[in-house]
């Protein structure tokens, strides 16, 4: 009997970011998978998992683009939270169940003296549905069955933390600016105890991720839209030059140092150059090279020699 013949979608080589705007209600991953199905990449991924009941900005790296993606996930991001006074959850937001419950409603003058304590280098305690590691396990894992979860305090950097509004009398709206591994959750929680009431998050929008901001943002219904538009047959180059920022996007905080083709040449072969040039850094942790504006490595420099240390083929 013969076999059936299967055939392979064709993978497009797309390199470059799309910062999506992702929806409320759907999982990060399940993001990502609907941008597989529209673009095909030969190689995709995310910098910065946002939970299903938040929303906002969501960095999606396509082929060389994930080269550049731990740049992306440690600079600073942007969070938009309301917090719900009267109220604690075993998440520190709305898919918990309630623990702790207070009658206390803080004002405007009492939330505002006491941010100054939440910003800077500050101690944290995780939730205990989170995703960090306890004895080999997920914690929101050992939590769901039941078992008790003590996690260790660790030190996060507050950069800002600006309170927006009140809407009314239990609901507080806050703006935060802060670095790598800080959770919003127990921010409001923190927040709510100190001002001598509970709390938890009630929305949630992510609204900058190192160089990205709300002006990259796009929409998934807006991609979806333009994709099933598209005459039968039709590639997604139109896709990708409509939605698709280039690879050096992410670097914007990296050193950046101009080379020769020649030398362009060489280092796409793993060897070391030698920066030419009155400007050229003598020595530094984390730079690229680029020739024609085009990325050619990221690498480092000592002595005045740029070492590559992950090469594009762009």
């Amino acid at each position: 009997m013969a076999r059936k013949q299967q055939f392979k979608r064709k993978k497009n080589t797309i390199n470059g970011w799309l910062v999506l705007d992702k929806p409320y209600g759907i999982t990060s991953n399940e993001a990502l998978g609907k941008i597989k199905r529209i673009f095909s990449p030969q190689k995709v991924g995310h910098a910065g998992t946002l939970d299903p009941r938040a929303s906002g900005l969501l960095p999606v790296a396509f082929g060389e683009a994930t080269k550049t993606v731990p740049f992306v996930m440690d600079g600073r991001k942007v969070y938009r939270f309301e917090v719900t006074w009267g109220a604690e959850t075993n998440t520190d937001d709305t898919e918990g169940e309630v623990i702790a419950t207070s009658d206390v409603r803080p004002d405007t003058d009492a939330i505002r003296l006491v941010l100054p304590e939440f910003v800077g280098e500050i101690m944290q305690v995780p939730p205990k549905f989170s995703a960090i590691k306890v004895a080999g396990e997920r914690a929101y894992d050992l939590a769901r069955d039941g078992e008790e979860v003590e996690l260790e305090a660790r030190p996060i950097d507050m950069h800002r933390l600006d309170l927006v509004e009140c809407p009314d009398v239990n609901r507080a709206i806050f703006e935060a600016e802060c670095g790598k591994g800080t959770y919003v959750r127990a921010l409001a929680r923190d927040i709510g105890r100190r001002l001598g009431t509970r709390g938890h998050v009630t929305e949630l929008r992510r609204l900058l991720v190192g160089p990205f901001g709300e002006e990259d943002l796009i929409e998934l219904d807006e991609i979806l839209q333009m994709a099933e538009a598209r005459e039968e047959g039709e590639g997604v180059e139109g896709l990708v030059e409509e939605f698709v920022l280039p690879v050096r996007e992410a670097m914007d905080e990296l050193v950046e140092v101009i080379i020769s083709e020649d030398d362009a040449a060489k280092i796409k072969k793993g060897m070391a150059v030698l920066l030419r040039g009155r400007d050229a850094p003598l020595n530094c942790e984390t730079a690229f090279a680029s020739h024609a504006s085009i990325p050619v490595a990221i690498g480092s420099i000592e002595k005045g020699r740029f070492q590559p240390s992950r090469v594009f083929h762009l």
